[in-house]
């Protein structure tokens, strides 16, 4: 008998207590490979502190997190990272003063410990340029690898976080509103990038985000939390025509028994 494949990553009873206040309420989840999962909830549900238990950030006061089947609950930010955890925001403005390809540059070299002098010249390390220049062509920045960080649009500097994150080669890939602060006419190059990153079946992403629009164009799965609680689960039109989602993200009362659907 074939023993199943665990999920790529799984909470099990994550809770986290803040005084009195229970902020992530025995959330049970797990997530397969090759899916994006889109987290929702009104403000205040528990969204990024869950994001924060599963990243390192924070440490849950019960329940566990474990990835590929193995408990990681006590481990640090950087040795989740190692084990192949990945978000996004960690990685923001690593070095804004050198340039796009130093840059993911740099984080390439961490990730194959290429030694701890991060300042080495970079002609040394052909392979860690040529990593380097594969994942700004992958995020669609190789025009710009010669310019300054700090010089870069905003829309231009999402996408280096997310170029960031992929040079470390993360199994799990977490974003929290990649579109925050994001004009109208630069949402659509990130929900490019995003399909892209999605359309690799080894990468599991998951997504907090206020936009519908993004989360109905990007999710195979919506899992909703409310004061901290996991409510609901399950495909994208399902959960969007939810009365706690419709009233937190679209602006809409929930009917009542008398009134039409």
């Amino acid at each position: 008998m074939v023993a199943k494949e665990h999920p790529i990553l799984e909470t099990r009873d994550l809770t986290i207590r803040f005084g009195g206040h229970v902020a992530v309420d025995h959330v049970s989840c797990a997530f397969e490979r090759g899916t994006l999962t889109a987290i929702v909830g009104p403000n205040g549900a528990g969204k990024t502190t869950y994001f924060n238990l599963i990243s390192g950030q924070l440490a849950a006061t019960s329940g566990a997190v474990l990835l590929n089947g193995e408990t990681i609950t006590r481990l640090s930010v950087p040795e989740r990272t190692d084990r192949g955890i990945g978000r996004a925001f960690q990685l923001t403005n690593l070095f804004p003063t050198l340039s796009v390809r130093e840059n993911v540059r740099l984080v390439a070299q961490a990730k194959a410990r290429k030694g701890f002098d991060l300042f080495t010249v970079a002609e040394s390390h052909v392979e860690l340029l040529e990593r380097a220049d594969h994942v700004l062509a992958e995020v669609r920045l190789i025009d710009q690898a010669d310019q300054t960080v700090s010089a870069l649009p905003h829309g231009d500097q999402r996408k280096l976080e997310v170029a960031l994150l992929i040079a470390l080669g993360p199994q799990v890939l977490m974003f929290d509103e990649p579109t925050a602060g994001m004009s109208v006419d630069e949402v659509p190059v990130i929900l490019e990038l995003m399909q892209k990153l999605k359309s690799d079946m080894d990468r599991t992403i998951l997504l907090v985000e206020h936009k519908m629009d993004v989360i109905r164009t990007l999710a195979d799965r919506i899992i909703v939390l409310h004061n901290g609680a996991l409510v609901a689960d399950g495909e994208p039109s399902e959960v969007i025509a939810l009365p706690i989602v419709q009233e937190a993200y679209l602006g809409k009362a929930p009917a009542s028994s008398g009134e039409a659907a």
